[in-house]
């Protein structure tokens, strides 16, 4: 029976997390915790057209008289005062005006036209532009993140206007720790750094890449709530193998080839160090670093900081909990997970890390024994761009070795080594066709017709590569060929399908910011040490359970993005909830470890709704420096 136990404990947690959706009860908590993120006046230390030109503090049209007075500022302001209301609805008004005149010429899209105008409004007022971002967040979030930030990367040199985050580069070898300290802000509770190697599927796009940070970092404070004045994108500058932007005269960055080996490591390090000796209770989340070195500087840091990787744990746990909503969709029972068979098309950092995951998950609902794993394993079949990875390849990836088909499997299925995709599929039938492989339009019509004969009565489909060029598929391309009844997810946003006769086929977006801002503020929040597998698996579990049984017969595996910031608590509650489990929470603030771990799940959920910063402008008291 304690066997049985330890085997179940998966779905039984799953199980309680549906249960609580569909049952959930509305309770008052005697409990009461004041937000440290509330209202309370500011003290600044500038004045006159200083606070103007300053974007953390300028509150534009909306200064009161007696702020005005108090900060030199009236005579430099039109004499109306405007609400936030109107501050926000004049704004968009301007926007869709704007939009298409911003343009300039025909090589600017029409998107990022709309990037341009919030980056303008993002330089002059931080607190509007968050809260045009949180209030229009469905129609914004794929302009600020994936795939306009895409576009921006590439263009980022003709783009910058104002510096925003920090750039260490080779060349600032032994100067980093002093560095540092020159970052006006003495808290920072959030860093996303990338080296600019592997920008969502567009390759090394060099120092550009900062600006995968910056749009990282706009939904941990829209969905998350963290303080806008404590976050930090951070670009490592090691130079870049882009012959183009080495021969580009404009190219801000270092034009250099990378470094390479420990000459790299070295530079890492230097920044670890730097950025931990200031601020010590820091996480850094890694972002868009090649796979040579992203699993590299997971295993070298994770045990000893607060940080975590996105493209590694932030997809993989994405991935987990669209699988396991294709389990419920498909009318089966939690438990049967393990006997999915599942082709990954893609072995890269993203890959690998969906195939950790969703194999570990697998062998704990079968009782976490080598046996178990053994069988875990056999549920995948990884297809990389030389085919099919079987045991019979030389010079197997280390990372994708354990994922490698035995012959002896290869032989039965009537496989072998280098099989194309449209060949292991045909062969597998499998449940779900995952992809992961940055190769737009990979799901060939070959490769989707040979999912029609999936054993699965709703075969599951999920082209989860970024930006939009680099999808596998289309939605109107699955639904078209392999059928109406499919589970369709892309990493990047698409329109629902029309499919006539009144059905719809749903369009889920299958992306990293339903679980890596949830993950950023648990942690936060938590105090915890480090970021363990445990809280990554809480929160994949999370939001697997949150869509309602009805949605997911609709085929509706993750929710809108309009539902963010809730998606967001959850998802933080589940992961303070873990740490305190797992006794690596030390608290926050004045909720110290023994006073979290009195907390029940609602009081928790509070707590850290309580700790999210809104955009409201706080009353200014000017005090001499």
């Amino acid at each position: 029976m304690a066997n049985f136990s330890r085997q179940m404990r998966l779905s039984s947690t799953l199980l309680r997390l549906l249960q609580q959706r569909v049952t959930a009860v509305n309770s008052t908590s005697s409990r009461k915790f004041t937000t440290t993120e509330g209202h309370r006046p500011t003290i600044v230390h500038k004045r006159s057209h200083d606070i103007l030109h300053d974007p953390w503090f300028n509150k534009g049209t909306a200064f009161s008289f007696t702020e005005r007075d108090r900060l030199h500022i009236r005579g430099l302001l039109p004499p109306n005062v405007m609400s936030f209301e109107q501050q926000t609805a004049r704004f968009m008004a301007d926007l869709k005006r704007l939009e298409v005149q911003a343009r300039d010429g025909p090589s600017d899209p029409y998107v990022l036209a709309k990037w341009r105008i919030l980056n303008r409004l993002h330089d002059r007022n931080e607190t509007l532009y968050y809260k045009v971002l949180i209030e229009n967040i469905e129609e914004y979030a794929p302009i600020v993140y994936t795939p306009t930030v895409g576009l921006v990367c590439q263009k980022y040199s003709g783009l910058f206007r104002r510096p925003r985050g920090m750039y260490f580069s080779a060349a600032d070898r032994g100067e980093m720790m002093s560095m540092v300290y020159n970052w006006p802000a003495d808290q920072v509770d959030m860093i996303v750094v990338t080296d600019g190697s592997r920008i969502l599927g567009l390759g090394d796009l060099g120092v550009q890449g900062i600006g995968i940070a910056i749009g990282k970092l706009d939904l941990y404070v829209a969905a998350a709530g963290i303080n806008p004045q404590r976050v930090l994108p951070v670009m490592i500058d090691v130079g870049t193998d882009n012959e183009k932007l080495l021969k580009d005269p404009l190219y801000l960055g270092l034009q250099e080839h990378r470094l390479d080996g420990e000459e790299y490591l070295e530079v890492i390090d230097e920044f670890m160090e730097a950025v931990y000796t200031r601020w010590p209770h820091v996480i850094v989340q890694f972002e868009d670093f090649q796979s040579k070195w992203a699993f590299k500087l997971l295993q070298r840091y994770r045990n000893n900081y607060r940080m975590f990787n996105d493209d590694v744990q932030g997809t993989a746990g994405v991935a987990l909990a669209g699988l396991l909503g294709a389990v419920r969709a498909q009318g089966r029972p939690m438990i049967d997970f393990p006997k999915m068979k599942i082709v990954v098309a893609g072995a890269g950092s993203a890959g690998i890390g969906v195939l950790n995951a969703a194999r570990k998950t697998m062998a704990r609902m079968l009782g976490n024994t080598e046996i178990a794993f053994e069988s875990a394993r056999s549920q995948f079949w990884v297809v990389d761009a030389k085919g099919l990875i079987t045991e019979a390849r030389e010079n197997i990836d280390p990372d994708a070795r354990p994922f490698a088909r035995k012959i002896k499997e290869t032989e039965r299925q009537r496989l072998r080594e280098g099989a194309t995709l449209a060949e292991v599929v045909h062969q597998v039938k499998p449940d779900v066709l995952l992809g992961l492989s940055a190769v737009g339009g990979l799901f060939s019509k070959e490769v989707l017709e040979a999912l029609r004969h999936s054993t699965s009565t709703r075969p599951a489909i999920f082209p989860m590569s970024n930006p939009t060029r680099n999808a596998e598929c289309t939605p109107e391309e699955a639904f078209s060929i392999v059928g109406d009844n499919i589970i369709f997810a892309s990493g990047s946003p698409f329109k629902d399908v029309d499919l006539g006769n009144g059905h719809v086929g749903h369009c889920n977006q299958a992306n990293n910011m339903f679980l890596f801002p949830g993950i950023g503020l648990g942690t936060l929040l938590s105090g915890s040490r480090i970021v363990s597998d445990g809280m990554l698996q809480a929160a994949a579990e999370c939001l697997a359970a949150y869509m309602t049984e009805e949605d997911i017969l609709k085929g509706v595996i993750y929710p809108s993005i309009s539902r963010i910031r809730d998606i967001t608590k959850e998802v933080a509650a589940a992961v303070v909830k873990e740490a305190i489990e797992e006794d690596l929470a030390e608290g926050y603030r004045e909720m110290d470890s023994r006073e979290l771990r009195k907390l029940d799940e609602a009081q928790i959920s509070e707590f850290v709704e309580n700790n999210m910063w809104r955009p409201d402008y706080p009353t200014l008291v000017y005090k001499k420096d």
